[in-house]
């Protein structure tokens, strides 16, 4: 197993467009499915509760680490910390970072969550695989957004 997922997609969309989708945390709540409270910051927790069918009871909870406009977007969180018995806040997070680049067609997204070797072993490839679909899904979702949007 990989300590890294990462995914790449080109959206036929300006690089603004799909910046928006991921920086903007309304828009971010749209297609991951959460219902943020406030504005990305650098440095802040970002939180808000989780609207997938199943997950409603849960608050995902991220610390964003980066912003740089139209560009790179980053935070950290913990992979698959959906058990509400279990404190997680001991454990090192992984740090997922949407990075943009412009291509002649549109935009270039790639998505890396990396650090999945610092997660306890006893829930690493649950994690990892959990989040490596997720992840699958949410570019696709990213995707139709854009579209949605445009």
């Amino acid at each position: 197993m990989s300590d890294r997922i990462e995914k790449r997609m080109e959206i036929k969309a300006p690089v603004s467009q799909v910046w928006r989708a991921i920086a903007d945390y309304r828009e971010f709540g749209e297609w991951f499915r959460i219902k943020l409270e406030k504005p990305f910051a650098v440095g802040e927790e970002a939180a808000g509760q989780i609207l997938h069918p199943g997950y409603e009871h849960l608050t995902w909870k991220a610390v964003v680490t980066a912003i740089e406009p139209e560009t790179r977007f980053a935070f950290t969180w913990h992979p698959y910390g959906i058990d509400p018995k279990v404190d997680y806040s001991a454990e090192t997070p992984t740090l997922v970072e949407f990075r943009l680049e412009p291509t002649a067609e549109g935009t270039l997204l790639t998505l890396t969550e990396s650090g999945f070797d610092k997660v306890p072993a006893w829930r690493r490839d649950e994690a990892f695989r959990m989040n490596d679909g997720g992840w699958t899904q949410q570019m696709k979702n990213i995707e139709a957004h854009v579209a949605r949007e445009g």
